[in-house]
């Protein structure tokens, strides 16, 4: 008999739920736990969305506009050309991946991610039937792959997943890295499939896709993040030529379509980058308010937060449970943020993730509450 998988639990979301309950019994809490921009969809597309519900009964569909617009977005920003047709349409970046996965690899595949990196990676692949290979990153390394790392697995892997910017760091890979990435894989045989769910989210020189590097290369993207409609559930992939009809098998099958409401505002809002660049100025101000922050509580080992909203801070000074400490943290401040756990299962116990995807002034109150706890934990430590 074929044992099912087992996958880890995404603590997270367990945290998240306690975080629920204690404002649900009147504490104030600051969700500062998951990449979710508290900012919603843009106005715009919000009017769209009231306008088709009035007048489109709507039904299963797939947008052949939004599918035209995504790939002249990635002719204006990537100079790239993506034919729509190699464009399917999902409910969120998590099914992307899943058809990524699937149609390219078969159970028992070994495929290679990053450590630290987003759990649904390793996870989705246990899933699957697949074997991830985890790629230690550290501070060396800035957290993010290596074309060495890469090209030292043995053997070498099918496929690599690719993040950048990554989650839980922001670590964004610079062209030239990305290059030399993609040239070992090319070398290797390996397969890459590239999340850029946080493209846009950038606070220096804009991320790269692999797409310019390798046309044969899976992208997963998302309107969750930059375009604030994380709720929406609205993704795509974008497969080569000989993984479409495999992806879109799968999408119909295991998904059916996006939902139709979603794609309507999809489309629309890929025309609000003003208020969508207002949301990026205001993550940059967060991010400098916690940088501000965190060498007062003793945090001064973090990853380079080039992107996306996040900061992946060492706290091994203060624990070396970081489930128990992030739940500590939630039950007297009543700030919610991710253990490094769900992030690394080996060195992650002495690291936390802050999303700074709230407002401005929730991180400034978040800020003041956890200030006086971090020094009482520093002073208990001395």
């Amino acid at each position: 008999m074929t044992r099912v998988p087992e996958i880890d639990p995404f603590h997270a979301i367990t945290l998240s739920a306690l975080a629920h309950r204690l404002a649900a019994e009147g504490r104030s809490v600051i969700h500062m736990e998951f990449g979710q921009p508290s900012t919603g969809a843009p106005r715009e597309a919000i009017a769209r969305a009231h306008h088709v519900l009035d007048t489109d009964p709507m039904g299963y569909w797939e947008s052949q506009p939004l599918k035209e617009r995504i790939a002249r977005h990635y002719r204006a920003q990537y100079g790239v050309d993506v034919a729509p047709e190699r464009i399917v349409l999902t409910c969120g970046a998590s099914p992307a991946l899943v058809l990524a996965l699937s149609s390219c690899f078969a159970p028992g595949a070994r495929v290679a991610v990053a450590r630290p990196g987003y759990v649904a990676y390793r996870n989705t692949l246990r899933a699957l039937h697949m074997e991830p290979v985890e790629i230690a990153c550290g501070a060396a390394e800035r957290f993010q792959l290596t074309a060495g790392a890469v090209a030292a697995l043995e053997p070498a892997p099918e496929g690599l997943i690719v993040a950048s910017p990554a989650n839980p760091t922001g670590t964004i890979l610079s062209g030239a890295a990305l290059a030399a990435i993609v040239e070992v894989c090319r070398a290797r045989s390996i397969r890459i499939v590239s999340d850029e769910i946080y493209h846009g989210l950038s606070f220096g020189e804009p991320a790269r896709s692999v797409l310019e590097f390798d046309p044969e290369a899976l992208v997963v993207n998302s309107f969750s993040k930059y375009f604030s409609m994380a709720p929406w559930r609205l993704g795509w992939l974008v497969a080569p030529e000989d993984r479409v009809a495999a992806a879109r098998a799968r999408m119909g099958n295991l998904f059916l379509t996006p939902p139709a409401l979603s794609q309507h505002a999809g489309l629309v809002a890929f025309e609000c980058r003003e208020e969508l660049e207002g949301h990026l100025a205001v993550y940059r101000r967060n991010r400098d308010l916690m940088l501000e922050a965190l060498p007062g509580w003793g945090v001064r080992r973090i990853a380079p937060p080039d992107g996306a909203f996040y900061l992946w801070a060492d706290i091994g000074h203060l624990t070396d449970d970081s489930l128990a400490f992030c739940e500590a943290l939630l039950r007297e401040t009543g700030v919610a943020t991710a253990p490094g756990v769900d992030f690394d299962p080996v060195e992650g116990r002495r690291f936390m993730r802050f999303s700074f995807a709230v407002s401005t002034d929730r991180v400034e109150e978040a800020i003041r509450r956890m200030t006086p706890w971090f020094a009482a934990r520093m002073e208990a430590g001395a």
